[in-house]
């Protein structure tokens, strides 16, 4: 159960910031005790690809943080998070891999479940930060979009650690992120109302 928590609790981390939670691994992996990687996927707490993390993490804390880019990026980032979060799923709930070496064993032993697992729910914790940022960007001249990138990585880091060093608290976070979704789709629709109310007026007029 607590391996599951904290492969979703990963993936989820993900969908706001791919390399957050992989960094996050393979740096505790590294240097604390605090998590021990299965065999397959030793390979994230290897010295050069926490170099290469750490650099994609920095162009992606730029360019999250720019009115219009941070559209493009996200658009980019429809593949890399979801990849992310599978990655993460799979190495957080201690999913052994065999994909290189073996893959019809990977496929007929279900190895692969977390990793579609991390893929879906990173997808739509994307989908919601992608829907989210224009309406940010749009009601705040753009201005908006540092501050809610900012605390989409805080949220990203606090999420990551919480998953490996706590992970029945990973409830609390999707519970946010489920009552956040609530209220952004009802805020869209009042906007939406709003707008059309608008126009009918003008219209009469």
């Amino acid at each position: 159960m607590f391996e599951v928590l904290t492969g979703t609790g990963l993936a989820a981390s993900a969908g706001l910031n791919a390399y957050i939670p992989l960094l996050t691994m393979g740096l505790l992996a590294r240097y604390t005790d605090l998590i021990d990687l299965p065999g397959g996927w030793q390979w994230l707490g290897n010295g050069w690809v926490l170099a290469i993390l750490a650099a994609l993490f920095a162009v992606e804390v730029v360019a999250d943080k720019v009115p219009v880019v941070d559209h493009v990026n996200d658009v980019v980032q429809t593949v890399v998070r979801p990849t992310a979060g599978g990655l993460a799923f799979g190495a957080g709930a201690s999913s052994e891999t065999v994909t290189v070496s073996d893959p019809d064993s990977f496929f007929s032993s279900n190895q692969w479940v977390p990793v579609v697992t991390g893929v879906v729910i990173a997808l739509g914790v994307h989908l919601l930060k992608s829907a989210a940022r224009p309406v940010v960007n749009a009601t705040t001249a753009g201005f908006g979009a540092p501050v809610a990138s900012t605390a989409e990585d805080a949220t990203s880091v606090a999420m990551s650690l919480v998953a490996i060093i706590l992970p029945v608290l990973v409830l609390a976070f999707l519970l946010g992120l489920v009552a956040f979704l609530f209220w952004f789709l009802r805020r869209r629709g009042d906007r939406r109302r709003e707008r059309e109310a608008a126009r009918a007026a003008g219209f009469r007029v």
